[in-house]
């Protein structure tokens, strides 16, 4: 067995304004707030901690840090969209009137949004 291979994993996201992104992850997306330190929000998703950690001079990555797998992309990305999260369109992406996109060769699907640091999410099947 390998060093890590029984640790579970721990999500860390940076944010410029903890407060903001606390009630992003909490209200928005309906994550559980689990605790929080002098350090960071912690949200508790599926087993795993996330922890939304203050990094002043932070700069977000244009790819996505974090993926969320649900059963019904159209429909979590409608209730998104009820919650005012604007979903990102590609240009060299196929993206359907929602946002989404049908991955050629296969049922997969996935449509990309940002956090308010500008951190890119996803909601995906696969």
């Amino acid at each position: 067995m390998g060093i890590l291979e029984a640790a579970k994993p721990a999500i860390i996201i940076c944010t410029r304004d903890r407060a903001r992104s606390t009630a992003f992850y909490r209200d928005t997306l309906g994550l559980p707030l689990a605790s929080q330190d002098s350090f960071a929000s912690i949200f508790s998703i599926g087993g795993v901690t996330l922890r939304v950690s203050t990094v002043p001079d932070f700069t977000p990555h244009e790819h996505t840090i974090l993926g969320f797998r649900v059963e019904d992309v159209p429909a979590a990305v409608k209730a998104l969209r009820q919650k005012n999260v604007v979903f990102n369109i590609y240009p060299h992406f196929q993206q359907d009137e929602l946002g989404i996109l049908a991955v050629p060769g296969g049922a997969v699907q996935v449509a990309w949004f940002k956090d308010p640091d500008g951190n890119v999410l996803s909601v995906t099947n696969a």
